[in-house]
């Protein structure tokens, strides 16, 4: 569809009397450079600057970059896919934008007068009005609560990330493979970068021209500060070493994470565990995710107190939750780094091959633990979830793993959210299990076997329509939904390394007295 003058005009004043409109973009003054700049970077020459238009909503703006994307495609500056529209749009909000070392600053100023929390709204909306937190991307996400044995969980069915694009996919696949720049998607070198089409002799790498980090210092390194583009809750943020280095988790990341949270009370921060499978997508760079989220794992109870020798400043307990956790509560951070670093050092080399859990085996390293840390308003509280990701002929892809009847719902990783209790689904969910409720409604169980998207699904299918005689037209999708957060209790269950049973408790004292 070719965009006519008058509607680039709109798009590109409009964009541009955005920045101006909102903290740190543009001064008025300098909106006909503005103005220009856009033209720029769409690959345009005209026409005439219109002035300013009025006020312009969050909504509009998400049209008006659409707009100029098909200009800056119409123009051969970027290619027809999906990925290079999103270059566009970055590229016009990163030529608005202040630059990192202004933000960086502002963010300082804040912090200094006004604490860590202004510092942080500031930022994270600046990260919004600037496109590169996604929200209308984000809004598409389907999210809800279900009621479980273990409290209430959140679901979340991912509709934010765009799908790869066919063509990309294809130009992908003829381009060579090099020492790519940035390194990985987490690196500080993304800052300001332009991104890369799948036919680039690296691969394809998302603009991140809009993208600013603000850095931080933890354990005496820089770091950096940043929010994620498609977040799955409040403020999600990622916090990242300068270095391009493997996870760690270790005495001196704990550490960091305390630091972290003494200086943003109001963010939880975690790491995902550095092992494959219980790990999380990313485990070739040293980073932890945080935000302003109080998550079900968090509300959990701690259901067995026990000491700790040596570190009498720590509360110990066990927490009721389908993973394994350990939570430590203190006040005096350097205690409560030793006591995890205690517990870290003897799960690692823990062994119960009654519960199936081996430290390593061939010299490969098995045990490990996802370490999350908050403040509950009167001490520093650090969950440490124990991981295990041994395999066995029956569970190749992990015993503490969603198991295979589970995986027409959940079959990848349970990284650090999923820990805690907010399920990441992925978007095939959405017409899968609209196509089970039309099949369950027309009272064709049949169909269920017959239809590609719900074959996976008709086994629990039937379990769900036996288990709900009341289905039907109204509650169909209240009905299935608990269904999905009943799966993901079960998934959690596989995951934890004792099981709330006999065994499993009788095991997991072994393991406390062991300490």
């Amino acid at each position: 569809m070719a965009v006519d003058e008058a509607e680039l005009s709109r798009a590109a004043s409009g964009v541009v009397a955005w920045c101006v409109a909102h903290d740190f973009f543009l001064d008025e003054r300098d909106a006909r450079w503005g103005y220009n700049r856009v033209l720029e970077c769409v690959g345009a020459y005209g026409p005439t600057y219109p002035g300013l238009p009025g006020e312009i909503a969050v909504g509009e703006v998400d049209g008006l970059l659409d707009t100029l994307s098909e200009v800056a495609v119409e123009n051969g500056v970027v290619e027809d896919t999906a990925t290079g529209r999103d270059r566009v749009r970055t590229r016009v909000m990163g030529a608005l934008m202040s630059r990192p070392s202004d933000v960086a600053e502002n963010f300082y100023g804040l912090e200094s007068v006004d604490g860590s929390e202004a510092a942080t709204d500031w930022f994270y909306q600046l990260c919004c009005d600037a496109d590169y937190v996604k929200r209308a991307a984000i809004a598409r996400n389907l999210a809800w609560t279900s009621p479980t044995p273990w409290g209430d969980l959140e679901i979340t069915v991912n509709k934010s990330k765009p799908e790869k694009d066919p063509r990309d996919i294809a130009a992908s696949g003829r381009a060579s493979v090099g020492e790519a720049y940035p390194a990985c998607q987490l690196c500080v070198e993304n800052e300001g970068y332009s991104g890369r089409p799948a036919s680039s002799p690296n691969g394809p790498h998302p603009a991140r021209q809009n993208l600013r980090i603000v850095p931080i210092t933890l354990g005496g390194e820089p770091w950096g500060l940043q929010y994620s583009p498609y977040a799955y809750f409040g403020e999600h943020c990622i916090v990242m070493s300068e270095v391009h280095r493997p996870m760690h988790v270790d005495r001196e990341n704990v550490a960091r994470l305390l630091e972290f949270v003494e200086r943003f009370p109001h963010y939880f921060v975690g790491s995902n565990a550095d092992l494959p499978i219980v790990g999380g997508s990313i485990l070739s760079h040293d980073h932890f995710q945080g935000g302003r989220h109080s998550f079900p794992m968090m509300r959990a109870e701690v259901v067995e107190r026990f000491s700790l020798t040596g570190y009498p400043h720590v509360e110990a307990g066990v927490v009721r939750w389908p993973l394994s956790v350990v939570r430590l509560r203190s006040k005096d951070t350097h205690e409560l780094v030793d006591a995890a670093a205690h517990v870290l050092d003897a799960w690692r080399g823990w062994s119960d091959p009654s519960v199936g859990v081996f430290a390593e085996t061939d010299d490969v390293r098995h045990n490990t633990v996802t370490p999350i840390c908050h403040h509950d308003g009167d001490a520093f509280v650090l969950d440490l979830t124990l991981r295990c990701n041994v395999t066995t002929p029956e569970h190749p892809l992990g015993v503490f793993h969603p198991h295979e009847g589970l995986w027409h719902i959940k079959k990848e990783n349970i990284g650090l959210i999923e820990v805690m209790g907010m399920a990441i689904l992925p978007p095939r969910l959405e017409p899968e299990l609209g196509a089970v409720i039309d099949h369950l409604l027309a009272g064709d169980e049949a169909a269920l076997d017959a239809d590609p998207l719900t074959t996976a699904h008709a086994a629990w299918a039937r379990e769900v329509a036996s288990a709900h005689p009341e289905l039907c037209g109204e509650n169909a999708h209240e009905i299935i939904r608990g269904e999905v957060g009943q799966v993901f209790g079960r998934v959690l269950e596989d995951a934890g390394v004792f099981k709330w049973d006999e065994e499993g408790r009788a095991a997991q004292r072994r393991f406390v007295e062991s300490l």
